[in-house]
């Protein structure tokens, strides 16, 4: 490996580095093919401020996650969050000299954290996780108003401008941003999915399907207002009535603002013996929680904002051999067709809970319905994404003008 490979990757990302599986993955396949990785991001209360973990340096800032909480408080958030990475960015270079600064959005504006080390030449990357501007028009409605999209939509495009390249996590979000002007050259398509090392049911004890006479969903993932949970509790509790001589339960990994509603939801509905909120668990145990249900479910409300999002949950399942339902959203038809997982109509808890039986009722079609799901989830997975990603890492570490010939990423 040569001289300008061996310069140090500088990532800064608004999130609990061990809870963002995009950013762990790509931090990984950086330093398994040598690179040396520094990612600066947030501290939870009684964490160190630095640690290693799979051979990234991590630079815990002092700035926590309210999850849930009003816009000011985002913004409060966000605001100390930038100044306090442009302050340790720019101290850490002079020690590191880093090649790359790599910058994850939410919010698109902390690419201005890296902007003492562009003045200097280092190139900086920008990976648009989700489209800003429409994020918090779903987020925050009552704060939603011409004024406030025109901004966010400024902040965007002065974000874009700042960078030398872009990264995104599908074709639609990737279309949005050539529509706005974004040179096709100038962006990349790196699809946010499961390692599939990671995600292996060879490596768990194999559960047949309903093995112990119960019909276990699982949903691992935020128990926020993005996802239709209460759709699901809703779904279980229709399950029980219309079909009672099916047993079901649904455990609902996660932790987000509305975890308190949907418990209430669950005793009002008169399902809580049979849902279970365990909380957030790591992601490394995951593929477990998987492994031990039936059904995983990708329950996703549907508006603009996610109309242009894949929720990684369908890949995670998938991989895992299991059949998937899930939310019937313009991106997940784009990316697997009508015979390979089940989709049901968003919003619609009857509708969610008939897919659901009707897996449980045919195990021929279940069978192929998740063979034919696994096999699209290999064509895109993450050691074909890896590649692309470490290219363009590679391109703009070595300042080349050169761009190769850039790949499908749907396979």
């Amino acid at each position: 490996m040569n001289g300008t490979r061996r310069q140090p990757i500088c990532m800064i990302v608004h999130a609990y580095y061990e809870e963002d599986a995009r950013v762990r993955r790509e931090a990984e396949a950086l330093v398994a093919a040598g690179w040396s990785v520094d990612v600066i991001g947030l501290r939870r209360p009684g964490e160190l401020p630095t640690a290693v973990i799979e051979g990234v340096s991590l630079n815990r800032l002092p700035v926590r996650r309210h999850q849930g909480a009003g816009l000011p408080v985002y913004l409060a958030e966000y605001g100390a969050f930038l100044m306090r990475a442009l302050w340790a960015v720019t101290r850490a270079h002079r020690r590191r000299r880093y090649g790359l600064v790599e910058v994850h959005s939410l919010p698109d504006y902390l690419v201005f954290a890296a902007l003492p080390l562009k003045m200097v030449g280092v190139p900086v990357l920008l990976d648009l996780h989700e489209a800003m501007p429409e994020f918090f028009r779903s987020r925050f409605p009552g704060a939603a108003n011409p004024l406030s999209y025109r901004l966010l939509r400024l902040q965007e495009r002065l974000s874009i401008g700042f960078v030398n390249e872009l990264l995104t996590v599908n074709e639609p979000l990737a279309e949005r941003l050539r529509a706005f002007g974004v040179q096709p050259e100038r962006l990349t398509v790196i699809l946010n999915s499961p390692d599939l090392k990671l995600f292996d049911p060879a490596v768990y004890p194999r559960r047949e399907f309903m093995a112990d006479g119960t019909l276990r969903i699982v949903y691992a993932g935020a128990l926020t207002p993005t996802y239709e949970l209460d759709v699901v509790i809703r779904a279980v509790a229709t399950m029980r009535r219309l079909r009672p001589d099916v047993r079901v339960s649904a455990s609902l990994y996660g932790r987000g603002d509305a975890a308190e509603s949907l418990a209430a939801l669950a005793v009002e509905l008169g399902v809580a013996d049979v849902v279970s909120l365990p909380g957030r668990i790591p992601i490394e145990d995951v593929p477990g929680a998987i492994a031990a249900a039936d059904v995983g479910v990708a329950p996703t409300r549907l508006d603009r904002f996610t109309a242009m999002s894949l929720s990684t949950k369908i890949l995670e399942y998938a991989a895992m051999g299991k059949p998937v339902v899930a939310s019937r959203l313009p991106t997940v038809e784009r990316y697997f067709v009508p015979d390979t997982l089940t989709t049901y109509e968003p919003g619609d808890a009857e509708a969610l809970a008939a897919a659901i039986l009707t897996l449980t009722d045919d195990p021929d079609d279940r069978r192929a319905r998740v063979e034919r799901t696994r096999a699209r989830v290999e064509e895109l997975g993450w050691e074909r994404q890896a590649v692309s990603y470490r290219a363009v890492v590679e391109r703009l570490v070595a300042g080349s003008g050169s761009r190769p010939q850039s790949r499908d990423p749907e396979g």
